[in-house]
């Protein structure tokens, strides 16, 4: 693979892909009534947005956008199916995805629309867009690359082998991506840029090894977390559940948020810590991103849990709270706190 570095965020022909993806995803989000859709996309937006594609790749492509359960994939036997009757390679697919992955995207705040399409090592694709909470920090919000890890991590993939995005990473994600076992040789993908590995754009990185830690991002290394008494309720079932799944360490302080929505389904978002500790993604913010490619919106939430562990080094309850309250204000977080199993 030829290595380069990219100097140039978007190409003449990228800006006009990035601004008619965001034309056509105003439109459809003004066109989405409420949380139980039906579909979302149709053919004719389909069209507009690969319009190489032929018509029965596109109709495999809608089938599984429109399945809300999938929540952001397209299962290893769809690309192959796609790939093949396109003659494309998986990476050429990924790149011409990413205006799909654009249509994902929440940015109040920049405007900017950013996608991002990763390949797990299981073969499925996981949509990624960048996220932005209106009236709070920048801080908060989520990069395009970090909504792709956490989409695949929230489905048990195994791992990473190459991403597509529409733009040049920034720092903040080469150095969340370095989190993960292959950094080093992820394949980063733009359009009209030839590919390049993460060795390349993160020359003389700083990561777990920095630190001393053998653990990565994918590691499938579980907390062992309980709540006394143990938990009734769902949702509070489910926040456990993704704390016990948490990236986190560094701080040794897992957590996890549960969320409920209009439509009665739960999303559940599971902390990923970094190395250079600021690129790490908060619960509420996985769990954002899993929500909104189940294709819901952050107004539709009814209830959030907190599970954490008591007394840890740190705590997501509050900026979790400011969050929840530019997106949802009517609903409270409740914060369960957790213990490690004796």
């Amino acid at each position: 693979m030829r290595e380069v570095k990219f100097d140039m965020l978007f190409s003449r022909r990228g800006a006009l892909v990035m601004l008619a993806g965001a034309c056509l995803a105003g439109r459809l989000m003004g066109k989405r009534s409420d949380s139980a859709a039906k579909a979302w996309l149709d053919a004719q937006d389909l069209r507009r947005l690969v319009p190489s594609f032929s018509v029965p790749s596109r109709e495999r492509l809608l089938r599984s956008l429109n399945n809300r359960a999938l929540r952001g994939q397209l299962p290893a036997a769809e690309v192959e199916g796609i790939g093949r009757a396109e003659r494309k390679q998986v990476e050429a697919l990924m790149v011409d995805l990413l205006p799909v992955a654009q249509l994902y995207a929440r940015p109040p705040i920049s405007s900017y629309r950013v996608g991002a399409v990763a390949r797990g090592a299981s073969g499925s694709l996981y949509w990624g867009a960048n996220l932005e909470v209106p009236r709070q920090p920048l801080g908060y919000c989520v990069h395009a690359e970090q909504a792709a890890v956490a989409n695949a991590f929230l489905h048990d993939e195994a791992g990473l082998v190459a991403l597509a995005i529409n733009a040049a990473p920034c720092g903040h994600c080469r150095q969340f991506l370095n989190e993960l076992p292959n950094a080093p040789d992820l394949a980063v993908l733009i359009a009209n840029h030839p590919p390049a590995t993460m060795a390349a754009l993160l020359p003389a990185a700083f990561g777990p090894s920095n630190l001393g830690m053998r653990e990565r991002l994918f590691g499938g290394k579980s907390f062992d977390l309980e709540l006394a008494p143990s938990p009734e309720e769902d949702l509070t079932r489910a926040a456990l559940k993704a704390a016990c799944q948490s990236y986190a360490p560094y701080s040794r302080s897992p957590s996890g948020i549960a969320l409920r929505s209009l439509a009665g389904r739960t999303y559940a978002g599971s902390y990923i810590e970094n190395a250079a500790f600021n690129p790490s993604l908060p619960p509420l913010q996985a769990a954002l991103v899993s929500l909104i490619m189940g294709g819901e919106e952050p107004g539709d939430i009814t209830a959030a849990v907190l599970v954490e562990v008591e007394d840890a080094p740190i705590s997501q309850a509050s900026a979790a709270r400011d969050a929840l309250g530019a997106l949802a204000p009517a609903v409270t977080l409740r914060r369960v706190p957790a213990r490690w199993k004796r």
